[in-house]
């Protein structure tokens, strides 16, 4: 299994944290965000990670060559990072996505626990880990689940509709229905600029997508401005 890591934005809501830096190493807690990534990948048992970089993409690759641990690293250049929007980054890593995978945002650090609980979900085709919805925040990606399988995915779902949000974490055990439908959503009319949810959203709307729940006491954070590295660091004592 590899692990796909999109990470090619540059973080606008983040400067001016990310004039300079591209956002997935911008420091929480003393430690890179793709930092935090590659150590919950190596504790989930994954060997192999696909960085897939846009923005002062030489830093990610200076910053991957300085990389020690147990997983092997490969930097994939998406050129049209600000052209489009995340399925663009998927797109750039297609060819990883027939075998098994786990697919995560680049801005999003949270517990191993987390990904071995999507990795190891024996459940055959794709995944997606979400939690449970209590309060809405700005800028959730709202999940529609029943029966523990994902029925829609938006950020403009009806909040009616909406049971959970996502974490941004897809897994796959392999196959080729994941791409087939990533095809279909980044050829369709203005699909450069659809979000990678809408692939998971297509594939609910077919019952193709099974709900991993975050475990109990597992942590993450998503980090999109600010005040969320602020937020972990007052929660992790950091």
């Amino acid at each position: 299994m590899k692990a796909i890591i999109i990470a090619a934005g540059q973080g606008s809501r983040l400067l001016p944290l990310t004039l300079e830096t591209p956002k997935c190493l911008v420091p929480v807690g003393g430690r890179a965000i793709l930092d935090h990534q590659l150590r919950a990948v190596e504790q989930a048992g994954i060997r192999h990670a696909v960085v897939v970089g846009g923005y002062r993409v030489e830093q990610i690759a200076e910053h991957l060559a300085r990389h020690s641990g147990a997983v092997a690293t490969e930097l994939i250049f998406n050129p049209f990072w600000a052209a489009g929007s995340s399925i663009g980054s998927v797109w750039a890593a297609r060819a990883c996505l027939t075998d098994p995978f786990v697919l995560m945002n680049g801005d999003t650090v949270f517990d191993a626990d987390i990904l071995a609980a999507a990795v190891s979900d024996e459940r055959r085709g794709v995944k997606l880990v979400v939690d449970t919805l209590t309060v809405p925040e700005l800028d959730d990606m709202l999940v529609e689940v029943a029966n523990g399988r994902v029925r829609a995915v938006g950020k403009t779902l009806d909040a009616a509709r909406a049971t959970h949000r996502s974490l941004g974490v897809v897994a796959s055990k392999g196959g080729g229905a994941y791409a087939d439908a990533l095809r279909a959503v980044i050829g369709a009319a203005d699909g450069i600029h659809a979000f990678h949810h809408a692939i998971i959203d297509r594939l609910a709307g077919v019952d193709a997508v099974a709900a991993v729940t975050v475990p109990r006491d597992a942590h993450w954070q998503e980090i999109d401005r600010p005040d969320d590295i602020e937020r972990w660091r007052r929660e992790h004592g950091a």
